[in-house]
């Protein structure tokens, strides 16, 4: 019997800052294609300013699913993407159109493809002690312990990767096991990736725009916004989304830990090491057309490539 036809799902990646929304609003202008949403702050409700959300005139005008559908206290994982996310393309290919997967968290694009590590659940108090730990002793130090359980999983998370350090040593305690040997994938859904990339040509350009774009941040409003949060008395600096580039160094300035320049320079810094990761995955993620850019919107040769591709049914769905 015939294989049948695989789905095709754009995906839209790039680093952030690089002009992945305003791409993703022309394609959706011009193509018969819906925005999902791939990026693991954008899901929390109340943090629009320091995710770099869509404006609510873009979103009125071009829906993206998968946003605002967190509260920040409910941390939100790589595996409930994966269930959300082909529950939204399933219902976009039922209307005739083709799912676009816009955004810069590239576990979430990998986990889709690949599939994920079959895994324990996240354990709250196990999470808590050890975020209890970083704090008195500093990742760098939890990151060596992981070292010495588990050289391989040592080299791939940098030392300063809180939240993958913590969950390496999470299915360390929990399972008995080093994090590597106990990847086993899960086999991936039936889609065929149509992957395209914004990849800055100017590293210097982008860290400009990365600045640029965070001071613009707090003079719509940043601070009101993490202060919002703050005064919440369910939120604490160990859930995900507090720890989110931007709003972590926001609620060390709010709590008096670091002054008002210290918090915009550690947050550019650590919104420049966000860039840096996001494009190391990228070099390593397979069959990605990489379009160089300088912050222009590289529209044309977009539509070009994926109107003549013949890769699938992409070329036939999408039609000018």
């Amino acid at each position: 019997m015939r294989e049948p036809a695989l789905t095709p799902v754009i995906c839209l990646m790039g680093p952030t800052a690089s002009g992945k929304t305003p791409l993703a609003l022309a394609l959706r202008e011009i193509l018969p294609v819906d925005i999902v949403s791939v990026d693991a702050s954008q899901v929390y409700r109340g943090m629009d300013i320091g995710t770099a959300k869509p404006t609510p005139t873009e979103l009125a005008r071009t829906p993206h699913r998968l946003i605002d559908i967190r509260d920040p206290a409910q941390p939100y994982s790589a595996a409930e993407f994966c269930v959300d996310v082909q529950r939204e393309i399933k219902d976009i290919v039922c209307t005739g159109r083709t799912p676009l997967l816009v955004g810069g968290t590239m576990f979430y694009f990998h986990a889709l493809e690949f599939g994920l590590s079959d895994l324990p659940a996240a354990d709250p108090d196990l999470r808590r002690r050890l975020t209890a730990e970083a704090a008195a002793q500093g990742w760098p130090a939890l990151h060596a312990r992981l070292v010495k359980i588990d050289a391989e999983a040592g080299r791939r998370i940098g030392p300063r990767d809180g939240q993958r350090i913590q969950r390496a040593l999470e299915i360390h305690e929990l399972t008995g096991q080093s994090p590597s040997l106990s990847a086993r994938r899960r086999p991936h859904p039936r889609f065929h990736f149509i992957k395209i990339a914004l990849v800055p040509d100017d590293r210097a350009a982008l860290h400009a725009r990365i600045a640029q774009r965070f001071h613009g941040m707090l003079k719509r409003g940043l601070i009101a916004e993490v202060e919002a949060l703050y005064q919440r008395t369910d939120l604490h600096p160990g859930l995900p989304s507090v720890r989110t580039v931007g709003y972590r160094q926001a609620w060390k300035y709010l709590t008096t830990e670091i002054n008002y320049y210290e918090m915009t320079e550690k947050a550019i810094s650590a919104t420049r090491q966000l860039a840096k990761r996001q494009l190391t995955w990228l070099r390593r993620y397979p069959d990605v057309k990489s379009f160089e850019t300088n912050g222009a919107v590289p529209l044309s040769r977009c539509i070009e490539y994926l109107l003549v591709t013949k890769k699938g049914a992409l070329s036939a769905k999408l039609e000018l």
